[in-house]
């Protein structure tokens, strides 16, 4: 009986995720399914979701100004 439960709670589990990655889609969040995940277990956890959002947003700001400087190297003068 135990299993059907635990399969159960999968199921919704999976259903559950499956919605919120619909919904972080029509919001553009550009978050996949796996990264998704992880924010959703560490909200779970009780990491605060603003500062999450706030950090992911920073991390974007540094990877993208990291790729304009990698261009500028290949750049001859």
């Amino acid at each position: 009986m135990s299993s059907n439960k635990d399969a159960d709670r999968i199921t919704a589990a999976q259903q559950t995720l499956d919605t919120l990655f619909d919904i972080s889609q029509l919001l553009n969040t550009q978050l996949d399914k796996e990264t998704l995940a992880t924010c959703v277990g560490m909200i779970e956890s009780g990491v605060n979701p603003e500062a999450l959002a706030a950090v992911i947003q920073e991390l974007r700001r540094e990877s993208a100004g990291l790729g304009a400087t990698d261009t500028r190297r290949d750049v001859v003068p």
